[in-house]
C-alpha cells in the first residue's frame, strides 16, 4: 500500500473520532438537592433488599421484624421520590439526567425491592431446607425449588421486576418533558403503588404475626396467610402495564385550594394511620391498586357520548 494511502486512511479515521466524540453529549451541572434526594430513593432500595436478606425475625429497631424494616424503608424511598421532583420543580432545575436517575432508583426500590421481600416472606415458610426446628428456610428459593408453589413465586418475582422496568420506560417515552407537573392521572399502576401494596400487605403479615397474636397464633396461620402475597404480587405486575388509568393523588387531591369540609375529611384517615398504621396503610394501598380496575369498569359500563348534532334514534330520524 502506497505511503499515500496511508495516510488518506489514517486521516479519514481521526475524522470519524472526532465526530464520535461530538456526538457524545456533556451532563450539564447538576441540582445538588434533586440529586441526593434521588440518591436517597436509591439507598432505601439498597436497604430494603439488605434487611429482607436478613434471617426474619426481630430487628434492633424497634423491634421490629426484619421485612417489617424493609417495607418502612420502601415507605421512606416513596417519600425521597415525592420530593425530588417537587424540589426540582420549585428550584427549575429539572432535567433529562433527573429524570434518567430518578428510574433508575425507582427500578430498584419499587422494582427489585419489592418482589425480594416477597420471595424472602415465601422462602421462610415454602423454600429450601425449610424445618420445624429451625422455623423458616435457610435460603432463598430459585427456580430450582422442588415444590410447584415455590416455582411460582419466583416466576411472579421475576416478572414483578419486568413489568417495573417496562412500566417506568414507557413512563419516560410518553412524558413530554421532566417539567411536566399538569397530568391527573397514569396509564397503569404507578411502580410507587404496586410496591406500597406489596410492602404493605407483607408488613400487615408481620404485624399479625409478631404484634397481634404472637405465639397464640395458630402453626398454620403464618405459611396460610403468606400465600396471599404473590398472587397480589403478580396482579400488581400486571396492572403496571395495562392502559388503566389510576389517579395521581397529589396533582388531582391535594394541591390547590379546598373547602374546610374536604380538609375536615382528610382528618379521618390520619386519624386511622395514627391509631392502626399497618392495617390503614394496607387497605389505603389495596383501594388505590383496585381503583383502576373499578374506573375502567364505570367507564365501560356508561352509554357512550353521541357527537354533536346527531339525533337519537328514539327522535324517529330527521324530519322531513
Amino acid at each position: 500500500m502506497k505511503p499515500r494511502t496511508l495516510i488518506r486512511d489514517a486521516i479519514g479515521r481521526s475524522r470519524e473520532r472526532r465526530r464520535h466524540r461530538r456526538k457524545l453529549r456533556r451532563v450539564p451541572p447538576l441540582s445538588v438537592v434533586p440529586t441526593l434526594l434521588t440518591l436517597g430513593n436509591l439507598l432505601c432500595g439498597f436497604a430494603a433488599i439488605h434487611y429482607a436478606a436478613l434471617p426474619i425475625g426481630p430487628s434492633q429497631i424497634f423491634g421490629w421484624s426484619t421485612l417489617t424494616v424493609a417495607g418502612a424503608v420502601i415507605f421512606l424511598a416513596m417519600v425521597f421520590d415525592a420530593l425530588d421532583g417537587t424540589v426540582a420543580r420549585l428550584t427549575r432545575s429539572t432535567s433529562d439526567f433527573g429524570a434518567q436517575l430518578d428510574s433508575l432508583a425507582d427500578i430498584v426500590s419499587f422494582g427489585v425491592a419489592p418482589a425480594y421481600m416477597m420471595m424472602r416472606l415465601v422462602s421462610h415458610y415454602y423454600g429450601p431446607g425449610w424445618s420445624s426446628a429451625t422455623g423458616g428456610g435457610l435460603s432463598i428459593l430459585g427456580p430450582d425449588a422442588d415444590n410447584t408453589y415455590a416455582k411460582f413465586a419466583w416466576a411472579v418475582a421475576a416478572i414483578y421486576v419486568s413489568c417495573a422496568a417496562l412500566r417506568l420506560a414507557r413512563f419516560n417515552v410518553e412524558t413530554p418533558s421532566p417539567a411536566d407537573e399538569d397530568h391527573r392521572s397514569f396509564r397503569g399502576l404507578p411502580s410507587p403503588g404496586a410496591a406500597g401494596t406489596v410492602a404493605s400487605l407483607i408488613v400487615l403479615h408481620q404485624h399479625l404475626l409478631v404484634k397481634i397474636y404472637g405465639e397464640s397464633a395458630p402453626p398454620e396461620f403464618a405459611p396460610a396467610s403468606s400465600l396471599l402475597i404473590p398472587l397480589v404480587t403478580a396482579l400488581c405486575a400486571v396492572a403496571m402495564v395495562s392502559r388503566m388509568r389510576y389517579a395521581h393523588i397529589v396533582n388531582r387531591y391535594l394541591r390547590g385550594r379546598r373547602s374546610f369540609r374536604y380538609v375536615a375529611i382528610l382528618v379521618v384517615p390520619i386519624v386511622a394511620a395514627i391509631l392502626w398504621l399497618q392495617v390503614t396503610m394496607a387497605i389505603a394501598f389495596v383501594l388505590y391498586s383496585l381503583s383502576g380496575p373499578w374506573n375502567s369498569l364505570v367507564r365501560r359500563s356508561k352509554p357512550p357520548i353521541p357527537p354533536a348534532g346527531a339525533i337519537p334514534e328514539s327522535a324517529g330520524g330527521p324530519l322531513p
